[in-house]
């Protein structure tokens, strides 16, 4: 059995997502850096980091890092449509998750712990951190939606949604990206409303997110 560390409102809704669609038992535990608890122990054992979501194999490896987790499922099942079975769908999907991972997700650990990465101590400081990399992330988004446009009445995986379309709709949920996106790319905007609503995933961002992205 899989088990995924991870909390509400938390990166390891991808995860969550992507087990439910594989059809695969997996056991959550309830740890985050953040909150204290009796499984963050256990957590810094299987990844010294404390991040989540951190999955471990039903063989007892750990996989940490999101695009790895969502990889490693969509090429483990791959009955699940998580990836493309076309090569080179699947080859962009993959650059899709690594560029969400690589230049998005790392954005929102800057602007959520801004005195990580300036030696100045200042609330100014901290706000000027927190701008520049808020400006940062938007671009990257809008870059993301312009290398990925959306077909109408599709996903970004197809037919269904996959794990390019769960990554973008979960770490979308932060910073404020939900409202950019409306402004600034309404078509991918809407494609984010469309994963969050899809049978398929909405049960896992229901748990997560009761209220709509931007409510």
């Amino acid at each position: 059995m899989y088990t995924l560390f991870g909390v509400k409102d938390s990166g390891s809704a991808a995860i969550e997502c992507a087990l439910e669609i594989c059809g695969v038992p997996y056991s959550k535990l309830e740890a985050a850096s953040w909150e204290p608890g009796p499984a963050l122990a256990e957590l810094a054992r299987a990844n010294p980091l404390k991040q989540i979501p951190t999955l471990r194999l039903p063989g007892g490896a750990v996989l940490t890092e999101s695009a790895a987790c969502l990889m490693h499922l969509g090429l483990t099942f791959p009955h699940a449509g998580l990836l493309p079975a076309e090569p080179v769908a699947r080859d962009l999907a993959l650059r899709g998750l690594v560029y969400i991972a690589a230049n998005c997700y790392s954005c929102i650990s800057v602007i959520d712990y801004p005195e990580r990465y300036t030696t100045d101590t200042g609330d100014a400081a901290f706000a000027a951190v927190r701008a520049g990399a808020t400006r940062r992330l938007y671009l990257h988004w809008d870059i993301f939606a312009d290398l990925y446009p959306v077909t109408p009445g599709r996903f970004l995986g197809g037919e269904q949604p996959g794990a390019l379309d769960i990554l973008a709709a979960v770490v979308s949920r932060w910073s404020g990206t939900r409202e950019h996106a409306r402004q600034s790319r309404p078509g991918f905007a809407a494609l984010l409303e469309r994963v969050d609503a899809h049978p398929a995933t909405a049960p896992v961002f229901l748990r997560h997110w009761p209220a709509p992205a931007g409510a």
